[in-house]
This record gives structure tokens, C-alpha cells and sequence, in this order.
């Protein structure tokens, strides 16, 4: 454990072990002494290069901590992040989960919810009105949400949804064929165990 006062630069070269015998060994990426985590990068347990593991690990639950390189010049400036950009992503990903939500409390049948998702995937102007699905606010998609479903001014819109929902059917039959046939025996099976 850290003793009081004992800081770890980031940067620095770092060996511990557990108090389940296991040593651990990177570069410390951070450390907050009120809570004991240590971060620290080490290699990639993927083998995959220019990939790191990210440890996080408490150090009330560690026996040993040796420093092996420690690095006394100021650490390099840590990479911008584009906060207005993770701000977005963030309010989409919260208007998709109050989409689900919304679907799930009106009552949308679990087929429907699986197109909107597959429709949203490629083109994310789509969201729900009452049961129905609304593209572009040019095509709109009743239950039971298949093809013959699909309404709105004849155009281009409305033939690239009717595809949307044709492939994403298509793909649902194909899985389900494909599900049956690994659980279902085969003839020769079914003769061989009678």
C-alpha cells in the first residue's frame, strides 16, 4: 500500500503485487491518492500492436509497490478532447435509450423495435409516433411493420425504406433458418436415435 504522502508521477515505471501473489508491472497513466487507485498501462493482453491495457488497481488490496524507472520531468500535455463532440454523442445516445424506452412503455411489438433499430442504423431521422415509425418525416411505418406498411409520397425515400425493411425481414428469416437448423436433428439423426 502507498504510504501517506507517496505519490506516483505519471510516466513512471511501476511493479506491483497483489495480495493474491499476482504482479502487475506498467506505466503509470494516474494516480489519486484519497482513494488508492493506481492506472497504470501495460501490454496488450490482445497481442495486438499499438493497443494497451489500462489497470486500475486499488491499492489497499496490493503488498508490495516498487517504483523500477521513476520519471521526474513533467509529463507530456495530455491529448485534447473535443468536448462538444462527446457532448452530441452523449445527447444521441440519450435520445436512442428514451426512444427504446418510449417504444417499450407505448406497447411496440419486439419486431417493431428491431427495425426502428435496424432503420436507425442508417439513417437517424427516424423516431417513434404513438406505435408507428416515422422516417424523414416523409415515410411513415405501421404495425405490424412490414413492407406493404410502409406509406408516404411515392419518391426515392419511400424506395429506400421499403428496401430497409425488405433486407432487414430477409435477414431475420435467414437467422431464424439458420437457428432451426442447428437445433432441429437432421433425418438421419432422428431415424438413428428411434
Amino acid at each position: 500500500m502507498a504510504a501517506p504522502g507517496e505519490f506516483f508521477s505519471v510516466g513512471s515505471q511501476v511493479s506491483c503485487r497483489t495480495c493474491q501473489e499476482q504482479r502487475l508491472q506498467g506505466e503509470v497513466v494516474a494516480f489519486d491518492y484519497p482513494s488508492k487507485m493506481l492506472a497504470l498501462k501495460c501490454p496488450s493482453s490482445s497481442g495486438k500492436p499499438n493497443h494497451a491495457d489500462i489497470l486500475l488497481i486499488n491499492l489497499q488490496y496490493v503488498s508490495e509497490v516498487e517504483i523500477i524507472n521513476d520519471r521526474t520531468e513533467t509529463p507530456p500535455p495530455l491529448a485534447s478532447l473535443n468536448v462538444s463532440k462527446l457532448a452530441n454523442k452523449a445527447r444521441m445516445e440519450k435520445e436512442e435509450k428514451l426512444s427504446q424506452a418510449y417504444a417499450i412503455s407505448a406497447g411496440v411489438s419486439l419486431e417493431g423495435q428491431q427495425l426502428f433499430q435496424t432503420i436507425h442504423k442508417t439513417i437517424k431521422d427516424c423516431k417513434w409516433q404513438e406505435k408507428n415509425i416515422v422516417v424523414m418525416e416523409e415515410v411513415v411505418i405501421a404495425p405490424p411493420y412490414q413492407v406493404e406498411n410502409c406509406k408516404g409520397k411515392e419518391g426515392s425515400a419511400l424506395s429506400h425504406v421499403r428496401k430497409i425493411v425488405e433486407k432487414h425481414f430477409r435477414d431475420v428469416e435467414s437467422q431464424k433458418g439458420m437457428q432451426r437448423s442447428q437445433v432441429q436433428p437432421t433425418q438421419k439423426e432422428s431415424a438413428l436415435s428411434s
